[in-house]
């Protein structure tokens, strides 16, 4: 359990103290952020990642699909399935 005590010191800590764990990703960011950077390089950054990590997703889907070998037809059934449970009164 925390106590007062604990608030005190973490408030009266330097921010120099303060050590947060960043990824490497993050701190990659953090360089390219702190040169300043336009508006419109910001966007275009935004969707380099957005990309990025699309693409990762289509080739994880893509991987399963091949691994589970399913064909268009289980897809089509697939997303018509309803896992939800009843609704609980």
């Amino acid at each position: 359990m925390v106590g007062r005590g604990d608030f005190d010191y973490i408030w009266s800590m330097k921010t120099s103290e303060l050590k947060p764990s960043f990824s490497n990703l993050q701190l990659e960011l953090l360089k390219i952020y702190s040169n300043g950077i336009s508006d419109e390089q910001l966007m275009e950054i935004k969707t380099l990642l957005a990309n990025y990590f699309a693409e990762k997703g289509t080739q994880a889907m893509d991987k399963f699909i091949e691994d589970q070998k399913l064909t268009a037809e289980d897809l089509g059934n697939r997303a018509k399935e309803h896992h939800r449970s009843a609704n609980r009164t």
